[in-house]
C-alpha cells in the first residue's frame, strides 16, 4: 500500500472549506474533461448519488462511499442529510477520505482526454504528466498579447515562425522587438541603420550619425573660408573646396587688401591716440588750476566759519542778557497782570456754567424732538395707509368686471413672482374676487407661457351669499392697438372644489389657465398690440344672471 501512494504523490491533499471533506488536485485538472476508462468501470467506482467516477471518495459513517462533491452537498444540508441506501442520517465528523478506493481509482487505465487524436492508454494517476507533454494538448500561445490556442506538436513552430507576437531582433542594433513592429523601427528609428544622406551624397549613414556626416558632407552648402576677407562664394562644400583650391592667388589678393585695410585703420588709431593723449594733458593742466582754486576756497571757507562761531558767541551774549531784562520786567508786571487773570478767570467760569445750561437744556429740546418725530412718523404711516385704503376703494368695481394695468412688464417677468390685482365685487354685497397673473409662467409653463388666474377672497357679506360659487368667469387679455382682438378664456365653475366653496382664510387657491397665452403671441402678434410702453392690460369679468343683489 505504501509503494502505491509513492506512485502518485503529485496529487497531494489540501484542506478547503470544511474539515471533513478534502479536496484533490486531480480534480482541477479533469475539471471540464471526459474520462474514458479502457475496461468497464465496476459499480463500486461509481458515486451512487451523482453516478460520476468517485474520483475523490468519502465514506460516511454507515460505510457507503460517495464523491467529495456529493459530500459536501450532503453536509453543506446539514442535520437533513441522510444516506440513500439505509436512510441514517449522515454525520460531519464521521465522514473521511477512503484512500484504498482513491488508489484503486488511481491505478485504473484511461485513454488519454485528447482522444481520438492522442490513443495513448495511461493509469489515472499518470494522466496528469502524460497531459503535460501530450503533443494533442491545446494551449494558448505565450507571447504577450496573442490569444491562438493550437495543439502542443503545432506552438513551437507558431511560437517561432508564425505568431505575429513574436519577439525577433533587429539585424542593425541587435534589440529584441515585436515582429510588427521590427519593419517600421529599423525603417524610422533605429539608430544603427544606415540611411541615404538627407543630402543626396553617395555616402549611406548610420542614423545617430548623421549630424557628424553634416559637417563634413560635401553636398551641404557652406562658405569660403576666406568669407572675413571678402570672398563672397556659398556653395555645396564640394565645390567650395575646389573654388577654394583654385581661387588661392585671389583669396591672396584678399588677404593682403584685408591686411592694407588693417594697417590703415591702425595708423588711424595711432593719430586718433596722439590726440586724445594731448587732450589728457590739457585736462590734467586744467586740474591742477582747480586744485589751485579749491585750495584758496577752503582758506576762505576756514574764515567765514571762524567769523560765523564768533558772531554766535555774541547772539548767545545779546540772548542771556534779553533774559536778564525780561526778569526784571516781569517781577514789575506780576502783580497787575495777577488781578486780569483772575477778573478773566471768573468771566470764564461763569461762560462755562451758561455752556453747560444751555446743552442740558439742548438736550431737553432732543428728546422732545425725537417725541414729535415718532409721532409724525405714525401720522405719516397712517396716512399713507389711508390713502392707499382710498385708491383701492377709487379703483374698486362693483358690477364683477375688473380692467386690470400690469405695468413693467418684461421687468416683472423676468423677477418670475406672481402679481395679484385689486379685490372687485360682483355688486355692493356680492362676492369678492381677485386676479393673479404669472407674466414669466408658472410650474411646467414657466418660461413659455403668461399664465392667469382668478380667486375667491373673504369677503364682509359672505355669510347673507348663496355657496358654492356658480357664475361663469371670463379671461381676457385686451388688445391695444384698436382693433379689439382680444384674447379669451372662460370657464364654469366646478361646485366640487374647494376653490369655490365660501372662503375660510384670506383667500381660496386661485384657478385659471396655466397655458393662458404664449409670450410669442403675447409680445409679437400679427393684427393686434397686447403690450404697449411695456404695459399689459387684462380684465375679468364675471357673469351676474341670477346674482340678486341684497
Amino acid at each position: 500500500m505504501a509503494a502505491e501512494e509513492n506512485e502518485c504523490p503529485k496529487f497531494q491533499l489540501s484542506q478547503q472549506g470544511s474539515d471533513h471533506v478534502r479536496s484533490w488536485e486531480l480534480e482541477s485538472v479533469l475539471a471540464g474533461r471526459k474520462l474514458s476508462f479502457v475496461a468497464r468501470l465496476d459499480d463500486q467506482y461509481v458515486c451512487p448519488a451523482c453516478g460520476g467516477v468517485i474520483l475523490n471518495p468519502h465514506q460516511t459513517g454507515c460505510g457507503h462511499i460517495f464523491c467529495a462533491k456529493c459530500i459536501r452537498i450532503f453536509i453543506e444540508n446539514g442535520d437533513t442529510s441522510k444516506c440513500p441506501f439505509d436512510d441514517i442520517l449522515i454525520k460531519p465528523e464521521e465522514v473521511f477520505q477512503d484512500n484504498c478506493c482513491k488508489r484503486e481509482v488511481l491505478n485504473l487505465e484511461v485513454y488519454c482526454t485528447n482522444s481520438p487524436a492522442c490513443t495513448q492508454k495511461v493509469t489515472l494517476c499518470n494522466l496528469q504528466d502524460h497531459l503535460k507533454a501530450c503533443q494533442y494538448e491545446a494551449l494558448q500561445c505565450s507571447n504577450p498579447g496573442c490569444t491562438d490556442i493550437l495543439l502542443r506538436k503545432n506552438l513551437t513552430d507558431h511560437q517561432r515562425s508564425l505568431c505575429p507576437f513574436r519577439t525577433e531582433f533587429c539585424r542593425y542594433c541587435k534589440k529584441p522587438y515585436p515582429v510588427t513592429q521590427l519593419p517600421d523601427h529599423e525603417k524610422t528609428s533605429c539608430p544603427e541603420a544606415e540611411v541615404q544622406c538627407p543630402n543626396k551624397c553617395s555616402h549611406m549613414v548610420k542614423r545617430h550619425k548623421l549630424k557628424d556626416h553634416a559637417d563634413e558632407c560635401p553636398e551641404v552648402e557652406t562658405d569660403c573660408i576666406y568669407k572675413k576677407y571678402g570672398c563672397t562664394v556659398r556653395d555645396k562644400r564640394g565645390q567650395v573646396k575646389v573654388h577654394e583650391y583654385t581661387e588661392f592667388s585671389h583669396h591672396v589678393l584678399l588677404v593682403l587688401d584685408s591686411n592694407s585695410k588693417l594697417m590703415e585703420q591702425v595708423d588711424q588709431l595711432q593719430q586718433d591716440l596722439a590726440v586724445q593723449q594731448g587732450e589728457l594733458k590739457e585736462r590734467n593742466l586744467l586740474v591742477s588750476s582747480l586744485n589751485r582754486e579749491v585750495s584758496k576756497c577752503d582758506s576762505t571757507l576756514s574764515a567765514i566759519q571762524r567769523s560765523v562761531e564768533e558772531q554766535r558767541e555774541h547772539v548767545s551774549s545779546v540772548k542771556r542778557e534779553l533774559q536778564d531784562l525780561r526778569g526784571v520786567l516781569e517781577a514789575e508786571l506780576a502783580k497787575e497782570e495777577l488781578a486780569a487773570l483772575r477778573a478773566s478767570l471768573d468771566s470764564l467760569r461763569q461762560q462755562v456754567a451758561m455752556t453747560q445750561s444751555l446743552r442740558e437744556h439742548l438736550g431737553a429740546l432732543g428728546q422732545t424732538c425725537q417725541r414729535h418725530t415718532r409721532l409724525l412718523d405714525i401720522h405719516v404711516e397712517q396716512l399713507q395707509c389711508n390713502e392707499q385704503r382710498f385708491r383701492q376703494l377709487e379703483s374698486t368695481s362693483y358690477d364683477g368686471k375688473l380692467i386690470w394695468k400690469v405695468h413693467d412688464y418684461h421687468r416683472k417677468k423676468e423677477a418670475g413672482t406672481p402679481l395679484n390685482s385689486p379685490p372687485f365685487y360682483t355688486s355692493r354685497s356680492g362676492y369678492k374676487l381677485s386676479a393673479r397673473v404669472y407674466p414669466g409662467g408658472e410650474g411646467a409653463a414657466r418660461g413659455t407661457h403668461l399664465s392667469l388666474y382668478v380667486m375667491l377672497m373673504r369677503g364682509d357679506f359672505d355669510s347673507l351669499l348663496p355657496w358654492p360659487f356658480r357664475q361663469n368667469v371670463t379671461l381676457t387679455v385686451l388688445d391695444q392697438s384698436g382693433s379689439r382682438n382680444h384674447i379669451n378664456c372662460s370657464f364654469t365653475p366646478d361646485t366640487a372644489s374647494e376653490s369655490f366653496r365660501r372662503p375660510t382664510s384670506e383667500n381660496n387657491s386661485a384657478l385659471g389657465f396655466p397655458r393662458f397665452i404664449s409670450h410669442g403671441e403675447l409680445e409679437a402678434p400679427r393684427n393686434a398690440v397686447y403690450i404697449r410702453d411695456d404695459t399689459l392690460f387684462i380684465k375679468v369679468k364675471v357673469d351676474t344672471t341670477g346674482l340678486e343683489d341684497l
